[in-house]
């Protein structure tokens, strides 16, 4: 079978911009989540979220979307696909792919997906066809907004020819666009991949959306960077985040043929649906446990050979303990060695660029033999005892594979193996 490598990454979150300042801040516990500026929310219940820094307060890791993309061109798109093109940029920059011919061109593809894609876009135009008329809606409208565009900018900015496709699977929407692109490349159907997801939900929709699902924490709107805290007892919900996390897939002798750098090998993926509930995980977490036992099946590893787990630790009331009801069920053997973080207390919830934003973090992990730690972790829940969570501090580890998991509304599940290149 061919073989599935990672040979460039790129990140665009509420941490920053690119891997090294993500990276940093992730091992300095520096949240992300910030108090709201950009829209109003007297009105909203949850006042926080995870929003990309801009450049003229943070010169070290803000974004100035205008130096990535021309201001005509960004009255044209969301600002998820944006993010998705500047996330693609920088990996594809990193990993110096670069078609030579037609056949490279055509043996190229993009699969990118969002939760939501373009809501707030939505939600003004509406504004406007309800104020203004049908007149002043603009014709780039819909593309603007569709899910699919952001795979197909990307393919026309490069001109990649292959496999041109796109995920929509809530927050599992990342780990399913890596997942299922690693299998395009397994199959023949083309030689390298431009993977990941992308999300801009932090708008008024959005948050009022969730707020009304009561699915957002709302106890710390003076204290926004505790707002996200897995696994503790004084977590009350998510807190929103955005941006994209994108990687390059590659078959690894075609990588190892142009002498790319390989951070990682993709060794397995798993699927699973809960059949259960809209929004809520099944409670005995059958669904999260029969996706890792999937992806422990096609690498080929044991419960043992896993060293730490990217868990999809929301900071719900709920998902918390069903996830770790999940893992111990499937590690029980390898507790004592396991590790498991949550990197969602730095980002927030990136609902469908959270797949592929953690799976970067779990390759750089990987890289970097240490693991991010799960901040706000002060009160552990009770029955978390057992389990190495990694609170507060990062903890160097000797690591070979990772499994990163994103579960999503619907009960739709994905796991993700990444292997160290040895």
């Amino acid at each position: 079978m061919r073989e599935v490598v990672v040979t460039g990454i790129g990140l665009v979150t509420p941490l920053g911009v690119g891997q090294e300042i993500n990276w940093k801040r992730l091992m300095n516990g520096h949240s992300g989540i910030n108090k709201i500026e950009t829209f109003k929310t007297d009105d909203l219940p949850c006042k926080i979220a995870g929003q990309i820094p801009n450049k003229s307060n943070d010169l070290d890791g803000g974004l100035n979307i205008n130096d990535w993309i021309d201001p005509k061109d960004l009255r044209r798109i969301d600002r998820f696909i944006a993010y998705g093109l500047i996330a693609a940029q920088i990996a594809i920059e990193d990993s110096k792919w670069v078609p030579s011919n037609l056949h490279d061109n055509e043996k190229t593809g993009v699969l990118v997906g969002s939760g939501i894609g373009g809501l707030e876009t939505i939600a003004n135009t509406t504004e406007i066809l309800n104020t203004k008329g049908v007149r002043k809606i603009s014709p780039f409208f819909i593309p603007s907004a569709l899910i699919n565009l952001i795979s197909g900018q990307i393919s026309i900015k490069y001109n990649f020819k292959g496999p041109n496709h796109s995920v929509v699977t809530a927050c599992s929407t990342g780990a399913h666009a890596i997942g299922d692109a690693a299998k395009i490349i397994e199959s023949g159907k083309a030689n390298v991949m431009i993977a990941g997801g992308a999300e801009a939900a932090c708008c008024r929709i959005g948050m009022a959306g969730f707020s009304a699902a009561k699915a957002l924490s709302t106890n710390f709107n003076d204290s926004p960077k505790e707002g996200s805290r897995p696994w503790d007892r004084d977590r009350d919900g998510f807190v929103m985040g955005e941006g994209s996390g994108i990687v390059v897939l590659e078959e690894k002798e075609h990588a190892i043929k142009r002498g790319a750098k390989i951070y990682s090998k993709i060794k397995g993926y798993g699927l699973s649906g809960d059949a259960y509930h809209i929004t809520a995980p099944s409670l005995d977490g059958d669904g999260g446990y029969r996706a890792m036992s999937a992806a422990l099946s096609e690498s080929k590893l044991k419960p043992n050979d896993i060293d730490y787990i990217n868990a999809h630790g929301t900071s719900t009331p709920l998902g918390d303990m069903i996830e770790l009801k999940a893992v111990k069920r499937l590690f029980r053997s390898n507790l004592n060695h396991l590790s498991i973080s949550s990197t969602k207390s730095l980002t927030g919830h990136l609902l469908g660029a959270a797949g592929a934003v953690e799976a970067i973090f779990s390759i750089l992990a990987i890289q970097n033999q240490e693991i991010p730690p799960t901040i706000n972790l002060i009160n552990p829940e009770e029955g978390t005892s057992e389990f190495d969570l990694v609170p507060n501090k990062p903890k160097k580890k000797n690591i070979k594979n990772i499994l990163s998991n994103s579960f999503g509304f619907g009960g739709t599940n994905a796991s993700l193996i990444f292997g160290r290149i040895d």
